[in-house]
């Protein structure tokens, strides 16, 4: 596999060979409701609030720095396919950048750029990108090539994240389990999490995981730098 990413083109070998998930009755039913769930939720997304919020955010952004004020980035998606995800960019652009994982005090972080992370602001162009259908409104959330080359043979569990369509928002997020992971244990906590939701995904489950990532950007996210 061959990604750019930031500018940089990375050489991966992350061939998918994770378990697939029995095309059961049950399973192609539960796939159709939760496209409709995505669809229907992603559609008034864009019609209602994308439509004025990006070109709103978007000037902010080029106003308070220098860059594009979308960031796409490409990410890993389900069965392991490569998409470009789409964000409000909320750090100081440079064109040949590496990638390193945001921290605490970040200083390439702008001053926007800690407000929309905080909030989750920066993830609302992703509402396209399940239009689109790269991703789910909820489930594991996609990471950056590069994070996915540090853990997708040594981590147990990890590429079968990526069975099920990534999401915009999940149930580690909406649990606290977000930000940095720079020790392995963060991962680890994270992949369980996005087992348990791969198990017991459902749009009730989905619905509530929605609200509690309401919930916990109105209070402000604490783990998000």
């Amino acid at each position: 596999m061959q990604a750019s990413t930031n500018g940089k083109t990375f050489h991966l070998y992350l061939s998918y060979d994770g378990e697939a998930r029995p095309y059961t009755t049950k399973r192609i039913v539960q796939d159709v409701k939760k496209r409709g769930f995505d669809l229907l939720v992603a559609t008034l997304v864009s019609a209602l609030i994308l439509i004025w919020l990006i070109p709103l955010l978007a000037l902010l952004i080029r106003l308070t720095s220098s860059g594009p004020p979308i960031f796409v980035q490409s990410r890993t998606g389900r069965n392991g396919r490569v998409f470009p995800c789409l964000k409000f960019r909320t750090m100081t652009y440079d064109r040949n950048a590496k990638f390193h994982q945001a921290t605490q005090h970040d200083m390439r972080i702008t001053r926007i750029g800690r407000f929309l992370r905080k909030t989750n602001l920066d993830e609302m162009p992703q509402f396209l990108n399940v239009l689109a259908g790269h991703m789910s409104i909820v489930g594991p959330r996609p990471h950056p090539i590069p994070l996915d080359a540090q853990h997708w043979h040594t981590l147990p569990g990890y590429k079968e994240r990526y069975t099920v369509r990534p999401g915009i928002t999940g149930l580690a997020q909406a649990r606290g389990a977000r930000g940095e992971t720079a020790e392995v244990y963060k991962m680890k906590i994270r992949v369980r999490y996005d087992h348990l939701y791969i198990r017991r995904q459902s749009t009730r489950l989905d619905a509530k995981i929605c609200w509690w990532t309401v919930q916990a950007a109105l209070k402000g996210n604490k783990n998000a730098w």
